[in-house]
C-alpha cells in the first residue's frame, strides 16, 4: 500500500452512518464495503485514489493506494468528522432536538475537501428519484470511471475527471439514462471546476455562490455540495421534495410544511441548521406516507 496510519477519534465513531450521506445507494461503484472495511474512490489534486478504512476497538485503520494516496489517506479524519464542534451547538428547549441531541452521540459533519467528487451526483440527483439518480450514477462511472487503484473490490471506480466529462458524447449520456438539463449543467461545472475545489480563497460560502452562478445549478445542489465537502453544519437543502416535511413534521407534528416554512423552523439554530436536519434524518422520525409515490423516468426510452 501508498499510505498507511491508525487514528483514534474522540467520540463513539458509527463509520457506516457517518459514511452513509457520501454514499450513493447500496452499488454505488465508488464506496463498497467488504468484510475488512469501507473502500472508497477520491479525485484529489495528484490524481486518483483509493482508501479503506477499518475500525476495531475504538480505532481508525486508514490505508490507500494511487498517485493521490497520501492526500486521501490524511483526509479521511475530516470525512469522518474530526473537525466537527459539535460541543459549540446548543438545542435550546425544543424537546425533539434536545433528545435527538442527547442521545445520537455518534453524529460528526465530516467534509471530503473534493467539490468535483460530490458536484457530479449532486447534479445527476436534481429533480428526479433517488432510484433513478444512482442508476445513472452508476452508469456514468461504468462508462467513464477509471478502474480503483490498489487490490480494490472488482467493479469499484472512480469518478470521471471533468476532461472526461467534456469527452462524453450525447448518445452515450443517453444511454446512461441522463436527460437534456442535466446533461447541460454537468458541462456547465466541468468548464470550471478547477475554480470549484476548496482553498484559501474558497469557503463554503464563496463555493455556494460560485455554483450558483453556474447555469443549471441552484441553491439545493451547492447545499448538497457543501454539505458534504465542508462538513457544512448551516447548509439547509432547500427545494428538497421530501425534506421541508420531514423537519416540520418532527418539529411541529403536522404532515406538510413548505421551504419557507422549514427555514422558520430551523431558524433558531442558525449556524446549526444542517446539524439539526441531520439529527432528525438520523433519528428516522417520518410524517405517515399517502397517494402515490413520484415514479422515476427512464430517460433511455425516450
Amino acid at each position: 500500500m501508498d499510505y498507511t496510519t491508525v487514528w483514534v477519534p474522540g467520540w463513539p465513531l458509527d463509520l457506516a452512518r457517518t459514511l452513509a450521506p457520501h454514499r450513493r445507494g447500496a452499488g454505488d461503484p465508488a464506496m463498497q464495503t467488504a468484510a475488512d472495511g469501507v473502500w472508497r474512490t477520491t479525485s484529489t489534486p495528484a490524481g486518483p485514489a483509493t482508501v479503506r478504512i477499518s475500525v476495531t476497538a475504538g480505532r481508525v485503520t486508514i490505508s490507500a493506494w494511487g498517485p493521490g494516496a497520501e492526500h486521501a489517506g490524511a483526509a479521511v479524519p475530516r470525512m469522518l468528522g474530526a473537525d466537527d464542534r459539535p460541543e459549540e451547538f446548543q438545542p435550546g428547549r425544543h424537546p425533539t432536538v434536545a433528545e435527538l441531541h442527547r442521545s445520537i452521540r455518534w453524529l460528526r459533519l465530516g467534509g471530503t475537501g473534493r467539490t468535483w467528487d460530490a458536484l457530479v451526483p449532486a447534479v445527476l440527483e436534481q429533480k428526479v428519484t433517488v432510484a433513478e439518480a444512482n442508476r445513472v450514477w452508476r452508469e456514468l462511472l461504468r462508462l467513464a470511471g477509471e478502474p480503483a487503484p490498489g487490490p480494490a473490490p472488482a467493479g469499484l471506480r472512480v469518478v470521471p475527471s471533468a476532461l472526461r466529462v467534456l469527452e462524453i458524447t450525447d448518445w452515450e449520456w443517453h444511454r446512461c439514462g441522463l436527460d437534456g438539463a442535466r446533461r447541460r449543467a454537468l458541462r456547465a461545472v466541468a468548464t470550471v471546476a478547477h475554480r470549484l475545489e476548496p482553498g484559501e480563497d474558497v469557503d463554503s460560502a464563496t463555493l455556494q455562490r460560485r455554483l450558483c452562478s453556474i447555469p443549471g445549478i441552484g441553491q439545493w445542489t451547492a447545499a448538497e455540495v457543501v454539505q458534504r465537502t465542508f462538513g457544512d453544519p448551516d447548509a439547509v437543502s432547500v427545494g428538497d421534495y421530501h425534506l421541508k416535511n420531514i423537519v416540520g413534521f418532527a418539529l411541529t407534528g403536522r404532515r406538510t410544511t413548505d421551504d419557507a416554512g422549514m427555514l422558520e423552523l430551523l431558524e433558531p439554530w442558525r449556524g446549526h441548521r444542517q446539524r439539526v436536519v441531520r439529527l432528525i434524518l438520523a433519528g428516522g422520525a417520518r410524517r405517515p406516507r399517502r397517494g402515490p409515490r413520484f415514479a422515476p423516468t427512464d430517460y433511455r426510452a425516450i
